[in-house]
């Protein structure tokens, strides 16, 4: 992976957005983080990239940690790379850009299956810290504000009922000319609610000291008004403390 050799000479702010799938959390990262000027910093484009290259090599859920784990954690090796950019994180595979095809429903079943694979975690997860520390950014996934930033200086939980998560995704899909089913989107992700929520390395959960937001009912710029508040109101102490700081100097 391709990352700036910029030194690490200070933490830029960091806000960790988690949630199981259909809660909104693209959506509101890339508008929260235009409107607050930072890096967009989609992990969940890793770990679908990692996906796109198991199933093409003939993987298929479920996986075994065991004897798969180790396997599909090489494949990332020197063959990805991710530009982060306003609204999207493009995405190449062996200098192939897959930022569309990593958006498939099989990518998807395959980015839950792979990063229930401890070792799949573990090669990504030192990346997407240096990633954000980088320039600092809003890093939607989920186990940003439990695993990877559990200092970030906002962390949000997302939800949404599981009808309206599900409306959200079928709506996307065929939006881009899947042919899919309501139904098969809600079947597909129960399963993908309880991977996620039960593997047994860095599962789905509310992280400690995270603020739970269900977007039921809300429309985006109602949510990202208010992680935009939350946030501020978390960094006023910070600028407080800071100029204090400079003014004893």
């Amino acid at each position: 992976m391709n990352f700036s050799d910029k030194p690490l000479t200070s933490v830029p702010p960091i806000i960790a957005i988690d949630g199981p799938a259909g809660a909104g959390k693209s959506s509101v990262a890339i508008r929260l983080a235009a409107f607050l000027g930072l890096p967009y910093l989609d992990t969940g484009a890793m770990y679908r990239a990692v996906g796109l290259m198991a199933h093409r090599q003939g993987w298929r859920p479920p996986l075994d940690p065991a004897t798969d784990g180790p396997k599909i954690s090489r494949l990332a090796e020197g063959r990805l790379r991710l530009v982060p950019e306003a609204e999207r994180m493009r995405v190449w595979v062996d200098h192939v850009e897959v930022t569309d095809e990593i958006r498939s429903p099989e990518c998807s079943a395959m980015a839950s299956a792979v990063s229930a694979l401890s070792e799949v975690r573990r090669a990504l997860v030192p990346e997407q810290r240096r990633m954000g520390l980088l320039n600092g950014g809003v890093m939607e996934g989920r186990d940003i504000g439990s695993v990877v930033f559990p200092d970030a200086a906002l962390k949000v939980f997302l939800t949404a009922s599981p009808r309206t998560r599900a409306e959200r995704r079928y709506r996307e899909l065929t939006a881009r000319g899947l042919d899919v089913s309501l139904e098969e989107v809600l079947k597909d992700q129960s399963e993908r609610d309880l991977r996620d929520s039960s593997r047994a390395d860095s599962p789905l959960q509310v992280a400690s000291g995270a603020v739970v937001v269900d977007t039921s009912g809300m429309e985006l710029d109602e949510v990202v008004e208010r992680l935009a508040a939350l946030f501020l109101d978390v960094k006023r102490p910070a600028d407080s403390a800071s100029a204090i700081h400079e003014g004893e100097k």
